[in-house]
């Protein structure tokens, strides 16, 4: 018997830690280090490249953006169906290796196909996101394990963006070429496919049954109804929403670049976000609520909430021309927002809706969220193009509204952790 077989014991939380690090844990969390250290390196630049280097306007960097988070929307959902179908660690690895393509984006210096490459590498990540999150859900099979899951998750790969981060700055404080920075992201990327290659969840190819009609020989009759736990369906609303507020961060590297005068203070912007985000993932991972209640009520107060503290601060900062210190104090409430939101909504999807639903729940969440971050880069830099407190002002109004509907469906969260605690005694009386 090993270290990760031995039964949690009451209050042990180091014992506890050593159950869920499993080797396919770190596995995923290493691969999504080593792709946000490359990919995020092209993201920190590139807003740099098109509009400092190549002299195009803001609106086209938003439209990028759009194009590529939005046209995410298609990719996630077409991950998650293809995941179920041939295996989700196949759809893990393919994509992964496409990302790629967007290292090559500051080759040619023609706007039109630096964004195509973009879109292309992203639009590969986007869809593998959903068949990651499934691997990483059957390397963490214990529900009570999952905010710690996630949260590692998070900050392995948003730690990877900050150390993108300081590659970027000290490649632009030298006068690098963007071309070669983009270029030097392919390494961490072919490190994060190999990563991949090595855990061994997500080779079953999942069979979908409607819960409303369940095969009479299902083996796990209880996990068949829970497929239809209250509270998904605001979830992606929610989620939807927050992607209308959630703008590349690009545009905040925009602004600290502008209002400072200087690209180096725009990538310690960017550094400074990864930085937060990833302690955030880490450190409150596993004290945002057990329940499925307590984390809707952490999702909008922590999560959602902090994204329009940032944004306003961000608005406020920008317009009254305020000292480069502001800018950066909403950059971190971001990153903080950021942290809290990737950790808790892939939780809870993993719990409304678990087991043969959970590839499609994941798709259906990455779906919500490409779709909101479509509209909301594209009005961002439509609004920037007017002034930066424009902009941020109107993220800021959507947040608000994010917040709302997440907090809205806390009564029906208490609906689905009343019917888990049921099946959990309904269980236990069966056994």
């Amino acid at each position: 018997m090993t270290t990760e077989d031995l039964p949690d014991a009451s209050g042990s939380s180091d014992r506890r830690s050593v159950r869920w690090r499993t080797r396919n844990v770190w596995a995923i969390s290493l691969s999504a280090f080593f792709s946000d250290t490359g990919y995020q390196a092209v993201w920190a630049g590139f807003p740099l490249f098109l509009v400092l280097e190549l002299h195009q306007p803001v609106w086209e960097f938003g439209l990028a953006s759009a194009l590529a988070y939005g046209g995410g929307t298609l990719f996630a959902w077409l991950g998650a169906l293809l995941g179920d179908r041939i295996g989700h660690r196949r759809v893990a690895i393919g994509g992964n290796a496409l990302i790629p393509l967007l290292s090559l984006s500051a080759l040619w210096a023609n706007p039109a196909v630096a964004i195509g490459l973009l879109c292309a590498g992203w639009w590969a990540r986007n869809l593998r996101t959903p068949s990651r999150r499934v691997m990483l859900v059957e390397a963490a099979p214990d529900e009570a394990d999952r905010s710690s899951v996630f949260g590692f998750l998070h900050a392995l790969d948003i730690g990877g963006g900050a150390l993108a981060g300081v590659y970027v700055l000290i490649a632009v404080i030298e006068h690098v070429a963007f071309s070669w920075i983009f270029l030097a992201s392919v390494l961490p990327l072919a490190a994060a496919t190999f990563s991949l290659t090595l855990c061994s969840t997500g080779r079953a190819v999942s069979t979908h049954v409607e819960p409303s009609d369940p095969a009479p020989s299902d083996p796990e009759p209880s996990e068949s109804r829970r497929t239809r736990l209250p509270g998904a369906a605001p979830l992606l609303a929610a989620s939807a929403l927050f992607g209308f507020t959630y703008y590349s961060v690009g545009f905040p590297i925009l602004t600290t670049a502008q209002g400072s005068g200087d690209r180096a203070f725009g990538i310690g912007a960017f550094l400074l976000f990864n930085a937060v985000s990833a302690a955030t993932g880490y450190l409150m991972g596993p004290r945002l609520g057990s329940g499925i209640a307590e984390r809707f009520r952490a999702l909008g107060a922590f999560g959602y909430l902090f994204a329009v503290v940032g944004a306003v601060l961000l608005a406020v900062g920008a317009a009254a021309h305020l000292t480069v210190g502001v800018l950066l104090v909403g950059v971190a409430a971001l990153g903080f927002s950021l942290g809290v939101v990737t950790t808790v909504e892939p939780t809870l999807m993993s719990v409304l809706r678990p087991g043969r639903a959970a590839g499609r729940g994941f798709g259906a969440l990455g779906a919500a969220r490409s779709a909101g971050l479509f509209f909301g880069n594209l009005i961002m830099g439509l609004l920037y193009a007017r002034g930066a407190g424009w902009a941020y002002g109107y993220a800021a109004v959507m947040g608000i509204a994010a917040t709302i509907v997440v907090l809205g469906a806390i009564p029906a969260a208490r609906r689905a952790d009343g019917r888990v605690r049921s099946q959990a005694r309904m269980a236990t009386d069966e056994q």
